[in-house]
């Protein structure tokens, strides 16, 4: 059984005991959440909502609070003397998927 889910403007599929890593939530490691915009649940008979999928589920457990590897924002414009250099680290919450109510 699989379903899609929809969490901080991103949709993603997922499956119990899949892990991934979406936008940061709150709450501490080991905390559980559940999703209920469910978007889509497959399995042997499939439901899809319109936009959810009524009384749809799916929890999970935090495992990490983190934040991402640096990525380097360099803005550049030849001839005028314009260099500009930043640097960002996304949070994330990595999460482990426990069930999926369909």
């Amino acid at each position: 059984m699989y379903a899609v889910i929809q969490t901080g403007g991103k949709q993603y599929k997922v499956a119990k005991g899949d892990r991934l890593r979406v936008e940061k939530l709150l709450g501490n490691p080991g905390d559980v959440i559940t999703f209920d915009q469910v978007l889509l649940v497959g399995g042997e008979t499939m439901k899809l909502g319109q936009p959810t999928v009524a009384g749809a589920k799916v929890e999970a457990k935090i495992t990490a609070q983190d934040r991402d590897k640096k990525i380097i924002v360099f803005k550049f414009r030849r001839r005028k003397n314009y260099r500009r250099k930043n640097g960002h680290r996304q949070p994330f919450t990595a999460l482990e998927i426990t069930e999926i109510k369909g």
